[in-house]
């Protein structure tokens, strides 16, 4: 019996006979958020998942033929370079590429990948990383706009990272200390854009310099297009649209330099040994994979419609709602999704505010808003919904557009103290102080201004309302960015002096708390004279 007969074996039945929908709605404890279920153990409300492949809130519902695959999984033993070389060709002959391997997530395939270009598979260089005193590549071009969160996978290898805005910047670059390119797939490089991977590629070829496509989030496509337009090697994240385990991904490409991107992974020491995959995730990966290629995906296409339809049917007799499904355009989150749209002025309420109630209270559905010119909007992704809540989630946005609300009014509360000027800005993280800067200028309840912190500035805007205030500022450098979100109160203290101090939002990063006092100046006031000319003496 060959792998692909025991996958089969171990699923019970081919999954193109069984609907997506079928397969993700099955399991005594997997209905409807809120039920009585292994995350209320622990006092954490599940959320109904109406955004998509999302890291944040579980990415993807794996398969059953993934749970079933690490389940026979566990509890045996192998050894992880022979599982991987078995695995390797298995991937290799499903995607139709030269060999695949398993990480621990896309990421990880990213540095695995760049830990490879820079060693070559010499040990001895990769016990060194990240420090490349020596090693003849040191540095990996990225286009401008390839620059994402998601690279500081590569940076932590200890590369300089040189970007490039044209052709003309690429050839400029390609050095012998050249490692690699690393490009983000998606329309900027595009076939027919300036910087397309077939315009890299074919820049990069001549100078054997490998290229890397980050192809996360998007449809596995067999073979894989990007090695066909000219990339080297492709990622994938498991835990997106090949629905496989979350903490997975793979990396398709030359078995070369897919087996040197394997030594500098885990079980091996060295710089991936903190990207451990287990057995159970690369047979469950494996199996996603398998499954891909089985899957009947008009099929399920035509269920994410249906789930679609059937939550804009709710709307069609409420008078002011305009509903859309709109199609992907790409391969990358390809699903379709729905918008609700509406004119905030006539029902009170913005799609931001819609999306923030069904986040926080029962049952807690996560889902898009937003607000343009003149109107608001929710979006609808339905590839990780489970059949049983699509009438939840129809109901539930009804129930809150369809509310009466009362007028917002215009009217602000009027600031009660002027905060114009510096002010010692104290953040209080996690475990740690940082000392920033504001420097604020106040026009009636509208604050802007500068935020000065540790490494960068940038503009800070916000409101004043009494005595409550809220600013904004981000914090950007190339491909990262922070948001702080301030919320508080300013009042004078016991002296008499204005002082601010609440909480900050930061998103991802979670939340801190500040304080901040008007700046004092320490410098002596006394009077200086301009010279008249340039100076007689030093």
């Amino acid at each position: 019996m060959n792998r692909r007969d025991l996958l089969k074996n171990l699923t019970a039945a081919p999954f193109a006979a069984i609907p997506l929908s079928e397969n993700l709605s099955t399991g005594p404890d997997e209905g409807v958020a809120g039920g009585d279920s292994i995350y209320a153990s622990v006092g954490v409300e599940p959320i109904i998942n109406c955004r998509g492949t999302f890291t944040i809130i579980g990415g993807s519902m794996e398969l059953p033929e993934v749970t079933r695959a690490m389940e026979a999984a566990s509890g045996y033993f192998v050894q992880y370079d022979e599982l991987a070389m078995g695995v390797g060709k298995r991937l290799a002959e499903l995607t139709k590429s030269e060999w695949g391997i398993v990480t621990s997530g896309c990421a990880a395939a990213m540095k695995h990948f760049t830990a490879a270009c820079l060693t070559g598979g010499n040990p001895e260089k990769l016990l060194r990383i990240p420090d490349l005193t020596g090693f003849e590549k040191t540095e990996v071009i990225i286009p401008r706009s390839s620059r994402n969160v998601y690279d500081h996978a590569i940076r932590n290898m200890g590369v300089s990272i040189i970007e490039v805005n044209s052709p003309e910047d690429l050839e400029r670059a390609i050095n012998p200390r050249t490692a690699m390119i690393y490009i983000m797939t998606g329309p900027p490089n595009d076939t027919g854009k300036e910087l397309s991977l077939e315009v890299i590629a074919s820049i990069a070829k001549p100078h054997s310099v490998p290229i890397l496509a980050d192809a996360a989030a998007e449809n596995l496509t067999i073979p894989p297009i990007h090695l066909e337009r000219g990339a080297t090697a492709v990622a994938y994240s498991g835990g997106k649209a090949i629905c496989g385990p979350q903490c997975a991904g793979i990396l398709l490409g030359p078995k070369d330099l897919l087996m040197s991107a394997w030594q500098a992974s885990a079980p091996h020491h060295g710089p991936g040994r903190d990207n451990k995959v287990g057995k159970e995730e690369i047979m469950g990966m494996l199996a996603a994979v398998e499954a891909w290629t089985e899957r009947n995906h008009e099929a399920e296409w035509n269920i994410w419609l249906e789930r679609l339809n059937t939550i804009a049917s709710k709307f069609k007799s409420l008078s002011g709602i305009s509903t859309e499904i709109r199609m992907p355009t790409g391969l990358s989150n390809r699903a379709p999704a729905l918008r609700i749209s509406w004119n905030p002025n006539q029902f009170h309420i913005t799609g931001e505010e819609v999306a923030e109630i069904t986040a926080r209270s029962k049952p807690r559905i996560a889902i898009g808003g937003g607000s343009g010119e003149g109107t608001s909007f929710i979006s609808i992704v339905p590839s990780q919904m489970r059949q049983e809540q699509v009438p939840v989630v129809a109901d539930r946005l009804y129930a809150i557009l369809s509310a009466e609300r009362s007028p917002k009014s215009d009217q602000m509360a009027s600031p009660s103290l002027q905060i114009d000027g510096p002010w010692d800005l104290e953040i209080q993280y996690f475990s740690s102080i940082a000392k920033h800067t504001l420097y604020i200028e106040q026009d009636g309840n509208w604050i802007q201004g500068t935020h000065q912190a540790d490494f960068s500035e940038s503009e800070v805007l916000g409101l004043v309302e009494g005595d409550q205030i809220k600013m904004r500022s981000v914090l950007r450098r190339p491909g990262d960015s922070i948001t702080y979100l301030f919320s508080g109160v300013v009042k004078n203290d016991e002296a008499g002096l204005p002082v601010m101090s609440g909480s900050i939002h930061l998103g991802e990063y979670m939340t801190a708390k500040f304080k901040a006092t008007k700046t004092k100046y320490k410098g002596a006031r006394r009077p200086f004279m301009i010279p008249g000319g340039p100076p007689l003496s030093s």
